[in-house]
């Protein structure tokens, strides 16, 4: 496959995707999902809290958000390249939205346990694994090879505004007017993104279906060595694991590492998480142009580098200011990381196989989170609350270093 950088600097400016027809829809679909995406987020952790007392049992309700990428993962990028993307798309979301009415329905009559709660979580998690390997694939369709990129920033820029701050925060005035209604709000925000997704017409240059024969275990393997194969991909995949691995460590322990390290408290906790998130949005913003300016690689490695010095400056500095100031260099980058890989990914990837090779992607890569927060755990606690921020630096330093013998096809 030729190089897709060759010749991206010297080109003139690409364009930006139409928000008229297929993708403004697209993005009021992801975007709205995002909304109720939040609304659950935030209020699920606080229902189990209320129904036990076992840190294992709440520990679970994340756990099973992690569990069906790494069991069901594969198996939803191969049926995503088999199936129509828009109609698997809107099929998941109305199953969804009937999952989280009846879910409602139970937390107004006091009928949810933590069992069902653990049950609702893994089986939207398993429904998430084709709906996302089907918006992967079909998004090029949509927009087209040169849009890609801006396309992605402004899909992640909205959902990380409307996840950050206006769904979390909406949460606590909705469990004022009665604890089933961030519920009842999230199977809402499904019916409407089903309905957005059910009205796209069918875009200039989509792909048919793959026919339905042959086994789901060849398309699988067919994917993952598509992946192997193509040397920028593997290992931007083996990077983007490694920095995983060292966010799973990060998230799990850094409100211990505020309040705790730091003796900032819940405000210094808030300030730190609204900040980073000011951060994401700023890069989700600039993320297109900064890529084109510098092109995709040098783009990664910047924002590696950048993260590796947040995360040192966090671990090694004990003052509050500075750990702000990290976080929201840390968003930065992170959302101009991951705009520039997906819209690799896509642009990489042979036709008709996208879904798979996204499915290989996410399901290798975020294998690395929970492994992480394992291991940011048994830190914090056997060397201090700091340590896992040093310790996902050091692994941040092998991702980055990981990523540049791959990239060397790309540049030259």
């Amino acid at each position: 496959m030729a190089a897709v950088e060759a010749g991206e600097r010297g080109a003139g400016k690409p364009a930006g995707p139409a928000w008229r027809g297929g993708f403004g829809r697209l993005w009021a679909a992801a975007v709205v999902s995002r909304f109720g995406d939040a609304l659950r987020g935030a209020a699920l952790p606080l229902l189990a809290v209320s129904l036990t007392d076992s840190p294992v049992l709440v520990s679970l309700v994340t756990a099973c958000g992690f569990l069906p990428w790494l069991l069901f993962g594969l198996i939803g990028g191969a049926i995503a390249d088999r199936v129509d993307q828009r109609r698997a798309m809107w099929a998941v979301d109305g199953v969804r939205a009937v999952l989280m009415a009846g879910f409602a329905v139970a937390v107004w009559l006091d009928r949810a346990g933590i069992g069902l709660l653990l049950a609702l979580a893994f089986a939207l998690t398993t429904l998430q694994t084709l709906f996302d390997n089907a918006a992967t694939a079909l998004l090029p369709s949509v927009v087209g090879q040169q849009a890609l990129g801006r396309a992605n920033a402004r899909l992640l820029t909205g959902q990380e505004v409307m996840g950050r701050f206006v769904g979390a925060p909406l949460v606590p005035v909705l469990l004022g007017l009665g604890a089933a209604m961030p519920y009842a709000a999230d199977a809402a925000t499904y019916l409407a993104a089903a309905a957005l997704v059910a009205s796209l017409g069918a875009a200039p240059h989509e792909r048919a279906p793959r026919p339905p024969g042959g086994s789901l275990r060849r398309d699988i393997a067919e994917g993952l060595t598509v992946l192997w194969r193509d040397r920028t991909l593997r290992a931007l995949c083996a990077s983007t694991t490694l920095c995983n691995i060292g966010i799973g460590a990060l998230i799990a322990t850094l409100v211990l590492h505020i309040t705790g390290w730091l003796d900032a408290g819940n405000t210094g906790y808030a300030a730190v998480i609204t900040v980073y998130g000011i951060g994401s949005v700023a890069g989700g913003l600039v993320a297109a142009r900064l890529t084109e300016r510098l092109g995709r690689v040098r783009a990664l490695v910047v924002c590696g580098t950048a993260q590796i010095g947040a995360l040192a400056v966090l671990g090694a500095i004990r003052s509050l200011p500075v750990a702000v100031a990290a976080m929201g260099l840390f968003g930065f980058a992170g959302i101009v990381w991951n705009v520039t890989e997906v819209t690799m990914m896509q642009q990489r990837s042979p036709d008709g196989a996208l879904g798979r090779v996204s499915s290989a992607f996410r399901t290798l890569s975020i294998a690395g989170t929970p492994l992480g927060a394992l291991l940011g755990g048994v830190m914090a606690q056997a060397w201090g609350f700091n340590t896992p921020a040093l310790g996902a630096a050091a692994l941040f330093v092998c991702g980055v270093a990981a990523l540049v013998p791959g990239m060397r096809s790309v540049i030259n």
